[in-house]
């Protein structure tokens, strides 16, 4: 698994107002959690920034390397960024060790054009991205690539059909579906307009000359 350094520093400011102000110090405020404890630390954005953009959506081990000379491993939990301004805000780590097993979830990627979607049109459907898997830290993937270009229409790829070695356990439901391929939408076809019925005519009945006389003379 790839491993990555970030040199981190502890950090004794706390609270909304000293992140506000580390982050105008170009540092981002994190924390580590290890063994139901937690240690506040702090990053240089712009370490901190690129391993955002460089490893998103892949799991990578973390050496954090501490002014004092200790490192800790760790991998990222989570990390949030302003909605609006896209800038980093905080992250959180959490400490490994390479004796004990971890779990964590894993991007699932797909590759190839499926036959379903090439030749009849179909539309695939990604339904999971992630998946849960158990192992030690230096046997989890980075990412899940699953080569879908043998589906055709109707057919499934389930977390079951996964081949991740002996060293990684999934943990998700083997029947849960990562990708399928259903038919291309028909576009129904507009009703045809009916003709309104013709109205007939009301038949008007001519009378005879011998009626006419005879109702004149009434």
């Amino acid at each position: 698994m790839e491993r990555i350094t970030l040199n981190v520093q502890k950090r004794e400011e706390k609270g909304k107002g000293a992140a506000r102000s580390l982050r105008r110090g170009a540092m981002i405020p994190a924390i580590l959690y290890s063994g139901g404890g937690s240690l506040p630390i702090k990053i240089p954005k712009k370490e901190m920034t690129q391993f955002i953009n460089t490893t998103a959506g892949s799991q990578v081990m973390v050496n954090l390397h501490f002014a004092d000379g200790e490192n800790k491993l760790a991998l990222i939990k989570d990390y949030q960024v302003d909605p609006t301004k896209r800038e980093l805000l905080h992250a959180d780590f959490f400490e490994v060790s390479l004796t004990e097993k971890v779990r964590v979830s894993v991007h699932v990627t797909t590759t190839g054009e499926p036959i379903g979607v090439k030749r009849d049109k179909g539309i695939l459907q990604n339904i999971l991205r992630e998946i849960e898997v158990e192992c030690l830290p230096d046997k989890i993937p980075g990412h899940i690539k699953i080569d879908i270009s043998g589906l055709e229409i109707g057919q499934f790829f389930h977390v079951g059909d996964l081949s991740l070695g002996e060293d990684v356990k999934i943990l998700t439901d083997s029947t849960e579906v990562l990708a399928n391929i259903i038919a291309p939408l028909v576009e129904e076809a507009a009703p045809a307009e009916v003709a309104a019925p013709e109205v007939a005519e009301p038949e008007v009945i001519k009378k005879g000359k011998k009626e006419e006389e005879a109702e004149e003379s009434k």
